[in-house]
């Protein structure tokens, strides 16, 4: 090979490498791009002649187990950090020392006391009357602001599914693109394989996914529980649909490429923001509003059934003095039969947090599913064809099929009912049933000493009651933050490994830079001698 064509390879090489470089300057800020170098080999003549040199191709510097790892560390930060946001606002709601519950159930209970010293005083029966309209008042505020949140999670949901759809739409489409470019060149298309892997870790800050490379060239992006949201260029939707079981809640369906659509355990979904927002949902949002639920319930039972026992001004014998919402029994809308509850409040010492699935049986009993232990028991009708479940007297109506389902909730919507029922004065019990004087205060009395009596679940006081629904809060959200923190180290720690190995340096980007010009230069000289040479040997040959 003469010197002529040795020098033009190595021109044309030190041009790709000087390409190459520039390339990686020019993206040292571009999000999802992977360092590039040039390869270089000798050109080979099979005689063992010099034969220049020839670029091999422009290999992408990409690690795929470190990104892996990394997509999925990210994917449970996102989630963390998405429970997190979520999680403080309960919080700082419930941990509010100057208009929280506590503050104000604690004036209730000293307007009842101002009661006792003085049952028949006007001003003091107001006062009872303003304490108890002010406290069910923030219990129905507090209801109110989960309810919002609630909502909020539902339309989130929506948005975050509607974006996991238009990622496994793209991720399908470069799928194709990267398949047809190997064709077409035999070469790498890096460009495009950078905006893949780009929308991967996208969609796993997202939803967690598992990640597989068929046939050496496309992805496979398929759910924890394997159900595919890409294969080869064809992509699967996610549906965000009403809860059978639960309409006020949105859950999440998988779309085949039928059109039929199958709903999802929530447990499939765990990782991203779409995960972060379910755990939320079902680990402290409805445990929060069925705690406040029970308490409201619990509070205005328990005062009502005292109150009622006494006498008021009248003489006449005492009436509620609270009204409470109802228990929400849910037929599902899948079910057979035709078969619904009713609901309504039985013994409230029985009375939890946790909401049940009552199964129908052939035998006309019922499966009971405690959703929040998880203990399952069978329940029968009894003479007068009722049920009783935790707390809660359900009457069945209608002809259920077996295997239909039906949802409890016994105090998820009962706070946004709690209300005083009374508005005359006069109508206050504070006297005894046996006494009827007014200016007897033994009902009252009794009234006052329901604030220390282990009401909540037969085992706590209404005060006490509170406080741990706060400590479960808060301690969700200590955990939560110790977590995302951990995964926070984690992340930067492999976000550095990754960048060790794919990032663009620009001192060492600089240095290749200066390395190819003086590359160029030298290769350019190799002509230039070439030159020299032909004119020489012309000149002698003249």
């Amino acid at each position: 090979m003469s010197l002529y064509s040795i020098g033009l390879s190595g021109l044309s090489a030190a041009q790709n490498a000087l390409s190459t470089t520039s390339n990686n300057i020019s993206n040292v800020y571009t999000d999802g791009y992977s360092r590039q170098l040039t390869l270089l080999g000798q050109n080979g003549s099979g005689n063992g002649a010099s034969s220049g040199v020839s670029v091999d191709g422009i290999q992408r510097q990409y690690n795929g187990y470190i990104s892996s790892q990394l997509n999925q560390v990210n994917s449970r930060q996102s989630a963390l950090e998405t429970y997190q946001s979520q999680v403080n606002q309960v919080d700082d709601l419930l941990a509010d020392s100057d208009s929280g519950l506590t503050t104000l159930m604690q004036k209730f209970f000293s307007s009842v006391e101002d009661l006792t010293g003085a049952p028949a005083d006007a001003a003091a029966r107001e006062g009872l009357l303003g304490s108890s309209r002010s406290m069910a008042a923030q219990f129905r505020a507090y209801d109110d602001y989960l309810g919002d949140m609630r909502e909020g999670i539902n339309g989130q949901i929506g948005g975050v599914v509607s974006q996991v759809n238009n990622l496994s739409d793209q991720i399908a489409d470069l799928n194709k693109q990267v398949t047809l470019a190997r064709a077409r060149s035999g070469e790498e298309p890096n460009a495009l394989l950078d905006q893949r892997d780009k929308l991967v870790s996208d969609l796993g800050e997202l939803v967690d996914v598992n990640v597989q490379v068929q046939d050496g060239s496309t992805y496979q992006v398929s759910l924890s529980n394997g159900m595919p949201l890409v294969a080869g260029n064809k992509s699967f939707d996610l549906v965000a649909v009403k809860n059978s079981e639960d309409p006020s809640s949105i859950t999440i369906a998988y779309e085949d490429g039928a059109g039929s659509r199958s709903p999802l355990k929530e447990s499939v979904i765990k990782g991203g923001e779409l995960g972060g927002l379910l755990s939320f949902r079902s680990e402290t949002l409805d445990s929060a509003q069925n705690q406040l639920g029970q308490l409201a319930v619990t509070l205005a039972k328990s005062f009502n059934t005292q109150h009622q026992a006494g006498v008021d001004l009248n003489g006449d014998d005492g009436e509620a003095f609270f009204d409470i919402g109802s228990p929400t029994a849910i037929s599902r809308s899948s079910n057979a039969g035709t078969g619904s509850l009713s609901a309504e409040y039985g013994d409230v010492s029985q009375l939890t947090s946790d909401d049940y699935r009552l199964t129908y049986q052939a035998d006309g009993s019922y499966s009971v599913e405690n959703l929040g232990s998880g203990d399952i028991s069978t329940v029968s009708p009894d003479a007068d064809g009722k049920l009783s479940v935790g707390g809660v007297t359900l009457t069945p109506s209608g002809n259920p099929a077996e295997g239909d389902v039906f949802m409890l909730q016994p105090t998820r919507n009962a706070a946004a009912g709690f209300d005083v029922a009374l508005s005359d004065t006069s109508k206050i019990a504070a006297a005894d049933g046996d006494s009827g004087g007014s200016g007897d205060n033994r009902n009252a009395l009794a009234l006052l000493d329901l604030q220390s009596q282990k009401l909540v679940g037969g085992s706590a006081t209404l005060s006490g009651g509170y406080a741990a629904m706060v400590s479960d809060v808060g301690n969700r959200a200590s955990i939560t933050q110790a977590n995302l923190t951990t995964q926070e180290g984690l992340s930067d720690q492999l976000y550095a490994y990754q960048q060790a190995d794919s990032g663009v340096n620009l001192d060492e980007e600089y240095a290749n830079l200066m390395k190819y010009q003086q590359y160029y230069s030298a290769n350019a000289k190799i002509i230039e001698a070439g030159s020299t040479i032909l004119d020489t040997i012309l000149g002698l040959r003249a």
